[in-house]
């Protein structure tokens, strides 16, 4: 199995969190573009969330979807609604943005983008578990580093907030992470690009295990 001709015109966090996990997932799904079932009712729940949350900070007339929340979603809701966040300065919500870096350009869907006092906030709503390595997902870099380049700001944060705790978690930008960022999105395209494909792993069931070999 070669890993061939995978170079992308854009590399989002979702790509790159499946090569981290699986780099013959990444292979099914990316290169040879192989779609399989999944079960789309657990992403609903999430879905309601962010789309309430998108017309919430837009000052769209939000009352016939609150009406039709269910308990959980209802419960979710209120206390998303309540954050800090939500009373800053509305930048853009279900935002495509994109950035170069090096050769490569890297970009995605980010939830939300509020400001305070000059200071850019990356919201991204966890309905589910917020990252393990939250400053050094790979969400986090791409969006910050993109966030940082199109408002020419260094004053940018990514908050993960994290509905089932009720909880936050704030990564704040520095050059530091910057360059730190910079070095690994570049080095984990190139082992993309390297035509290198790992072994199988004994202990993996994805859904692509029954043509994986």
């Amino acid at each position: 199995m070669e890993n061939s001709d995978c170079m992308f015109a854009l590399y989002s966090p979702n790509m790159l969190k499946t090569f981290q996990q699986c780099e013959r997932k990444f292979f099914f799904k990316y290169v040879k573009k192989i779609s399989m079932p999944v079960n789309d009712a657990i992403f609903e729940f999430g879905k309601n969330i962010h789309a309430l949350a998108s017309y919430y900070l837009k000052k769209e007339n939000i009352d016939k979807m609150e009406y039709s929340l269910n308990a959980k979603e209802r419960e979710v809701w209120e206390a998303l609604k309540g954050i800090k966040y939500f009373s800053y300065e509305f930048v853009e919500s279900e935002y495509n943005l994109s950035v170069k870096i090096g050769n490569y350009i890297f970009g995605g869907r980010i939830d939300a983008i509020v400001k305070n006092n000059d200071e850019y906030f990356i919201l991204d709503y966890k309905t589910g578990a917020v990252p393990k390595n939250p400053k050094f997902d790979y969400q986090t870099m791409i969006y910050i580093m993109a966030v940082k380049e199109f408002f020419k700001s260094e004053r940018v944060n990514f908050v993960y907030i994290d509905l089932k705790n009720k909880d936050e978690v704030k990564i704040k930008y520095t050059d530091e992470l910057g360059n730190d960022y910079k070095s690994r999105l570049i080095k984990v395209v190139e082992k993309i690009n390297s035509n290198e494909l790992s072994e199988k792993k004994a202990d993996c069931f994805c859904e692509y295990s029954s043509i994986c070999f």
